[in-house]
């Protein structure tokens, strides 16, 4: 009697191989969902059914945020070689900026609109633990990730994108989410000890942007585009611009009857301060985005796919409308609450079409898989003139 072999049994997948490789660019799912409720409730408009659409955003950004903290905190748990692997790549790294703003983010969102789910003090509580660590590990990112960069990475002039502003970003977010706080602290040394904490963390990252953006700016143009799917990340730029406009603003609304200037009633010119900034900034955010809109329409015509990369439409986006706000409140200006409203509708499209295909790669299993290997192209033969030009 002859017996046939049977194939082995296939063993269903742990379910700890779905979270090998998660990396913290996931956070950005969280900071696009949190600035849609955020940059709603801060328009100048008053639509109806906006705000609690805008609360039930906030809810979902909060649920994604505990549902990322555990998938990463397993992920760190029983993947630590990857984990290491993330923090050692320096394509991935700087994303750790994303773990930062994610909390601050939601954070942020509790206090402008979360409250009205559950309660003013629930927000105030949920606002000060979430602001306290989204600051703690924004300032390690941005210490701990340009020094990776120039001790263990490796990398150079080259390989500059935007995705290298992230760790440095992350601190203009407290910067920008930090006022929220000041009215329920004691008067006093407490409310101007946070308010001065979030002027340095706003001088912070803006000197460290401005060391940064150069490179970027000067790869883009000697370099040539960047790759397609990091084409999206061109929109990244537009965070410390939008988000810096904002912080400026909420200065100017909560410095009065905190920080005493000469005559004791208060720190004068700083509504004056946030227009004279935040006017000029915008208006090279609105370059910026014109300049990175043009990119991507390339990017697409030449068979650019959904990444998450995508997600850079979204928060820096949502930090535009959020300046735009505010600079319409300082300016009374109709122009300012057009453009609040119409990037607005550009980011609620954005978030759209992002959480679709996310929703569809997650449910397919294609966004949690390996990465794959790049594919090898022969070696492009170069010609020589007689000057010595490659060509």
């Amino acid at each position: 009697m002859v017996t046939v072999a049977q194939p082995p049994p296939v063993l269903p997948r742990p379910r700890t191989e779905a979270v090998r490789h998660l990396g913290p660019n996931w956070y950005a799912t969280v900071m696009g969902t949190a600035i849609v409720a955020t940059a709603g409730v801060a328009l100048p408009v008053r639509a109806p059914g906006l705000r609690p659409l805008c609360a039930a955003f906030w809810a979902l950004s909060l649920v994604l945020l505990a549902a990322l903290l555990a998938a990463r905190a397993l992920h760190w748990r029983r993947h630590r070689d990857q984990a290491r692997a993330h923090l050692l790549d320096p394509a991935t790294a700087p994303f750790y900026g994303c773990l930062a703003m994610a909390p601050l983010a939601v954070g942020g969102g509790a206090l402008t609109v979360g409250r009205d789910w559950i309660g003013v003090d629930a927000a105030v509580a949920l606002d000060a633990v979430l602001f306290t660590a989204g600051t703690v590990v924004a300032l390690m990112a941005a210490v701990a990730v340009p020094y990776l960069m120039a001790v263990r990475h490796r990398v150079t002039v080259s390989q500059a994108t935007p995705v290298w502003l992230l760790p440095l970003v992350a601190p203009m977010v407290s910067a920008a989410v930090g006022p929220l706080l000041v009215p329920y602290l004691p008067a006093g040394q407490p409310r101007q000890t946070l308010l001065f904490a979030c002027f340095a963390l706003f001088g912070l990252s803006l000197l460290a942007t401005f060391v940064m953006l150069p490179l970027v700016f000067g790869r883009l143009v000697t370099g040539g585009p960047l790759p397609l799917a990091l084409t999206p990340t061109l929109f990244l730029v537009l965070g410390p611009l939008g988000q810096s406009t904002t912080a400026a603003g909420k200065f100017a609304e909560v410095a009065p009857g905190v920080v005493a200037g000469p005559d004791g009633r208060g720190v004068g010119g700083l509504g004056a301060l946030a227009v004279l900034y935040g006017v000029p900034v915008m208006g090279f955010a609105l370059l910026w985005l014109c300049l990175a809109t043009a990119h991507v329409v390339r990017a697409r015509r030449h068979g650019m796919g959904f990444a998450m990369t995508w997600w850079a439409f979204t928060f820096p986006v949502g930090t535009c409308v959020t300046g735009a706000a505010a600079l319409a409140r300082h300016t009374g200006l109709a122009v300012f609450d057009v453009l609040a409203c119409a990037l607005y509708l550009v980011l609620v499209a954005a978030w759209a079409v992002a959480a679709r295909h996310t929703v569809r790669g997650l449910l397919s299993g294609e966004l949690l898989a390996a990465p794959r290997p790049a594919p090898s192209e022969p070696r492009r033969a170069t010609v020589r003139t007689t000057s010595g030009a490659v060509r």
